[in-house]
């Protein structure tokens, strides 16, 4: 039982779907990891600022990324090694060297993305049902990343490939996908080395990588882009989101929240629950951190409610909501109890939204 906080991190940051054991395991781990008796664990979440009851959300998206960050850097042992030492003090200096590492990692994974996007843009009317992209000096071990970021910007799978010249001139690409429903990657990425295009390669429906030699890329980019097409063609690619109902503004409080998060602990296969908040009038619009949009929101009855859009600010939906003030929306999101200077509310975070009257 006492090892269940490292179950927890694990089959969280895998990805593994969150239902029946799985789901168990995970409930009771986040229970073993409240009581922060792992000292690396614990000395992690100081330093990455995580004071309330760690929840699904903390083990993926803010410890595991600093656990792994070591190794995207070229330093894999250091997460290894902080999970598994007794001692407080050298947990705290290995989980400083991870945050540190995390940060260089985020400013690596920034200016690759921001080339391939210049990239992509450069030949917006090219743009097939593949995102297809690759650069020199790329570091790999951020490449998924990326991949997922464009994914997401594009609304299509993404390939994103790291080419690093050998000792004896030859280019060899190593690439990491992500894809969208409707679109089983891996079986593309597997064709292709029964082909006998790629190195090396592999995946399932919504993940893959592969290794490619240089002199090959123009057909690996036509044989997996026809390969898509042909999945897209009988499916087209439309963007959806899946919303499990409709609140006001003043029925997004606490209660709403501690009574979905008995669902919990949310994940893959147990999505966490987003509802469209209608109606809701934007009554402060600004930018926080790089490029976050945060929002104050008003139902008819006055109540409101804090919201933010995450990477927002050059997205259609960030203007939007900065140039919004004053007008309706429908908001769609996941709420989520929102803590600060002691005291305890919900915050929305945002999805998505559009003008109320257009709907």
């Amino acid at each position: 039982m006492e090892w269940l906080d490292l179950v927890a991190l694990g089959t969280v940051c895998d990805v593994v779907p969150l239902t029946g054991l799985n789901r168990a395991l995970v409930a009771q781990g986040l229970k073993v990891m409240a009581r922060r008796a792992n000292p690396g664990l614990s000395a992690l979440s100081d330093v990455a600022g995580v004071k309330e009851k760690p929840d699904a959300y903390h083990a993926g998206f803010v410890l595991g990324p600093r656990v792994n960050a070591g190794g995207r850097v070229g330093a894999s042992d250091l997460g290894a090694r902080l999970l598994s030492t007794d001692d407080p003090m050298e947990a705290m200096e290995l989980a400083q060297k991870l945050e540190a590492h995390n940060a260089e990692r985020r400013a690596v994974e920034q200016g690759v993305l921001a080339d391939a996007m210049a990239r992509l843009e450069e030949h917006a009317e090219e743009l097939a049902e593949l995102v297809f992209v690759a650069g020199e000096g790329w570091h790999p071990g951020v490449i998924g990343i990326v991949a997922s970021r464009l994914k997401e910007r594009y609304s299509r799978p993404a390939c994103v490939i790291a080419l690093e010249e050998g000792a004896d001139g030859t280019v060899i690409g190593k690439a990491s996908g992500r894809s969208v429903r409707g679109v089983d990657l891996g079986a593309a990425v597997i064709a292709a080395r029964q082909e006998g295009l790629l190195m090396a390669g592999g995946g399932h429906r919504m993940a893959a990588g592969f290794t490619v030699a240089g002199s090959k890329l123009a057909d690996l980019q036509a044989f997996l882009t026809g390969r898509v097409a042909e999945q897209v063609a009988a499916a087209p690619l439309v963007p959806t989101l899946e919303l499990d109902g409709a609140l006001s503004v003043g029925a997004a409080n606490t209660s709403l929240v501690d009574r979905l998060n008995q669902l919990g602990p949310f994940g893959t296969g147990n999505a966490e629950p987003r509802f469209a908040v209608t109606d809701a009038r934007v009554v402060r619009a600004d930018v926080v951190g790089a490029n976050h949009v945060r929002c104050i929101l008003q139902g008819g009855d006055g109540a409101r409610l804090k919201a933010i859009a995450f990477r927002a600010l050059e997205s259609e939906m960030g203007k939007a909501l900065l140039m919004g003030r004053g007008s309706p929306f429908h908001i769609a999101g996941v709420l989520r109890i929102d803590r600060w200077n002691g005291a305890e509310g919900v915050q929305l975070l945002i999805d998505d939204a559009a003008p109320s009257q257009t709907m």
